[in-house]
């Protein structure tokens, strides 16, 4: 049963994120807004310390638009910044801690951004690069000395109304050409998904407690905590993800709904202690960011047998899910449509197209593109990649698919060279560019190749110079010190020569096929 807006005031009454703790702290102030270890926050605190450090970033000359950046793993703080900076009219950019240094600080000069939230973690990695940030003048700790930082500042709300199209929240993918692109998602953006996720993730109420185990840097996981959040939920905050830990919380917190990337699901029905775990409150398992293994969902259906399961597909660039496939839908286990990823979510219009833009029929595979409020402003100080995705009020996703006759839609390949290993998304050129670099290298073709854990995992297909000694552990060990442990090749095969077209492009779809033999999709 779909929930009229009149059952959901907050979807009329909040204007921009800013207003999420405004709304619950006149509402619902007691209400517990978030868990993290033993501490909670009502949504009066989270309203009151987001006012605090909203005042704290303004008395340090913070305005409309400028970027604060956060490095730190999942956390409750993250929220106070996260809202007090939208209460300044700030942008937040949360950085990927999975990065190296060269990477960040790749990002945080991008980003422009005047302050850092850091983690007493990653002090060393923002010592490193400290001298090379153009903008940065300040850095506060994450740690027992933010309190002493944000109390110390006034609680009173700055008063600042954020406009629907004012930017607030930076997020960053990496792109064909190497380079992170920042994309910038508006309080629309993120305020328009929530009817249709709430409805796809089975009509959410403020009677549900979610768990975040995603990241928070990544679409996925802030994405369905403000989701939450602006619904009034208690959202309890897992600090990392471990099959153990996240069992136990479930438990612990009487669970009703979650959102797991595939490689989550496996690692957690593999470990010992599911076998003793407490399930029956989890109503609702979300899951997405890579499609999932048909062996591995039914696993997953017939452990967690109290749970429904949604299916989200989306992008960052689309503020996260823009198709869902339904519990409904889950329940026809034998059903042709458990391959797909489902339909499209309200709001959300999705066409497969050719070349020219033209409608394929029912079964003619085509890009995938969508037209909806969640779609981007665009890309940041990108002009020019951000008309390439985005053509009229349509954002082309770079992923072909096709329709089925009762809507849909399935996934076969990628029109960009992603690779999605564990919930990331991996771009080869950025690989290829930093393995080029090695003296012993003459060519290089970086590939997803089938991966049983991670759904697809990085190969690298390199070709040596004549004279070269190279061996793959030297090559592992250069990429090792300029890329993000993720983005490490998993294997690399040493060959003669890369096959290219008559423009000199590699055949990649040519490489491909050896190691996607007797696979239905060209994803796992």
């Amino acid at each position: 049963m779909n929930l009229p807006n009149a059952e959901r005031p907050f979807l009329n009454a909040v204007r921009c994120i800013a207003d999420i703790p405004r709304y619950h702290a006149r509402h619902t102030p007691d209400a517990v807004a978030l868990r993290f270890g033993d501490r909670q926050t009502t949504y009066r605190e989270l309203d009151d310390f987001s006012n605090r450090v909203a005042n704290g970033l303004i008395a340090h000359g913070v305005g409309p638009g400028d970027r604060v950046a956060v490095l730190d793993k999942n956390c409750d703080s993250f929220f106070e910044i996260y809202f007090g900076a939208t209460k300044a009219g700030a942008v937040l950019v949360p950085i990927n801690y999975r990065l190296v240094a060269a990477e960040m600080a790749f990002v945080i000069n991008d980003a422009r951004a005047k302050i850092v939230f850091v983690d007493d973690s990653f002090v060393p990695v923002i010592a490193e690069i400290y001298d090379q940030l153009h903008a940065v003048d300040l850095i506060v700790m994450t740690n027992d000395s933010f309190s002493s930082w944000r109390d110390s500042q006034s609680g009173k709300d700055p008063g600042l109304e954020g406009a629907q199209d004012d930017v607030c929240m930076q997020l960053y993918t990496s792109g064909t050409t190497g380079l992170p692109k920042g994309v910038e998602l508006t309080n629309h953006n993120f305020l328009s998904s929530v009817p249709g996720l709430l409805e796809a993730a089975g009509n959410l109420t403020s009677d549900d407690t979610f768990l975040v185990v995603v990241p928070l840097f990544h679409v996925a996981g802030v994405g369905s905590a403000t989701v939450t959040l602006l619904a009034g939920l208690k959202t309890v905050i897992a600090r990392e993800f471990t099959p153990a830990e996240f069992l136990t919380a479930v438990s612990r917190e009487r669970i009703t709904v979650t959102l797991l990337v595939p490689a989550m699901i496996k690692a957690t029905l593999a470990d010992e202690s599911i076998e003793h775990a407490d399930l029956s409150s989890l109503r609702i398992v979300c899951y997405g960011a890579s499609p999932i293994a048909a062996d591995l969902l039914r696993s997953a259906m017939d452990r967690f047998r109290h749970s429904g399961f949604v299916q989200f597909y989306g992008m960052t660039e689309t503020t996260g899910a823009i198709v869902a496939l339904s519990p409904q839908d889950h329940k026809r286990a034998d059903s042709e449509i458990m391959a797909s990823c489902g339909r499209g979510i309200l709001g959300v219009e999705i066409r497969v197209v050719d070349e020219s833009g033209n409608n394929r029929g029912p079964r003619q595979v085509g890009e995938i593109v969508c037209r909806t409020a969640q779609n981007m402003k665009g890309y940041w100080k990108r002009p020019a990649d951000t008309a390439a995705v985005k053509k009229g009020d349509w954002l082309h996703t770079g992923d072909v698919g096709y329709f089925d006759e009762s809507g849909y839609l399935y996934i076969r390949d990628r029109l960009k060279d992603v690779i999605i290993s564990g919930g990331e998304n991996i771009f080869s050129a950025e690989i290829e560019s930093v393995i080029l670099r090695h003296p012993d290298v003459v060519d290089v073709a970086v590939l997803g190749v089938p991966d049983e854990r991670w759904g697809e995992a990085v190969k690298a297909l390199v070709v040596l110079k004549d004279d070269a000694q190279a061996e793959a552990a030297d090559l592992l060990r250069y990429a090792r010190a300029q890329l993000a442990a993720y983005k490490i090749p998993k294997s690399i095969d040493f060959v003669s020569v890369l096959p290219r077209d008559a423009a000199g492009k590699i055949l990649k779809r040519e490489l491909r096929e050896k190691y996607w033999q007797g696979h239905e999709r060209r994803i796992n």
